[in-house]
Formats: structure tokens, sequence, C-alpha cells
């Protein structure tokens, strides 16, 4: 099980690791994914996540787009998935988790870090 801490991990990179990982057959879980970031302007990425929020299709049509931060970056990690619907690609979408903070198990277990500092302009998940 590879345990990966998000604060300070571009979304792309963090989801693009994790879909590699659970194609390997490794258990995923990312926490602090309040912390994730995405760089770029921070005025633009707000509009286009409200966009997407506010086209919602009629009854059981879609794309339904999520409002929680937990279901934002599954979203993102099954995007990087071959397939999620079927075969490998829904295997891995199963062994992948996501949690906002530090759930109680997981504080003591070694967690993957990103050590490189972002000095570009970025915005957090949070303050979307």
């Amino acid at each position: 099980m590879k345990i990966i801490d998000g604060k300070s991990w571009p979304l792309g990179r963090l989801a693009n690791y994790a879909a590699k990982e659970s194609l390997k057959g490794e258990e995923i879980v990312v926490v602090n994914c309040e912390q994730i970031i995405i760089t770029g302007n921070k005025k633009n990425i707000k509009e286009k996540f409200e966009e997407r929020r506010r086209r919602v299709g009629s009854g059981q049509k879609g794309p339904k787009y999520p409002r929680t931060i937990e279901r934002i970056v599954k979203r993102a990690i099954r995007g990087m998935l071959p397939n999620h619907r079927k075969g490998r690609g829904k295997e891995a979408y199963k062994r992948i988790k996501c949690y906002k903070g530090v759930p109680e198990e997981y504080h003591e277990s070694q967690k993957i870090i990103n050590k490189k500092q972002n000095k570009t302009k970025f915005v957090q998940l949070k303050d979307l």
C-alpha cells in the first residue's frame, strides 16, 4: 500500500503517479486532498471549475462534475486510467482511495511527499 501526502503536489502529476501505481497492482491512498494544487492563473481556474459545475445534463445524462475535493482528485486519476468501466482500468480504479485530511489509521504510516517547491502561480483545491 502506498500513501501519498497531497500537500503541494500538482494535481496532474499526482494523478499520473497514482494511476500508474494502481495499474501495477498497488493500493493507493491519497491524503490531504485539500492541499493539492493546480498551477496557473487563479481566476481562470476558478472560472473553469464553476462553468463545469453549472453545466449538468438533464436526467441521467452527463457529464457530471464532482463538487467535493476528494471526488475531484479521484476523477482526475480516473482520467489517467485506460478504461475505468471495464477490465484492468476498473480494477485499478477500485484500488484508489482519497481523503480530505489524514484519517486516524494513516497518521503514523510513511507517506510519499513532494519535495519540489512551486514558484509559479497556483491555487489549492480547498480554494475552489
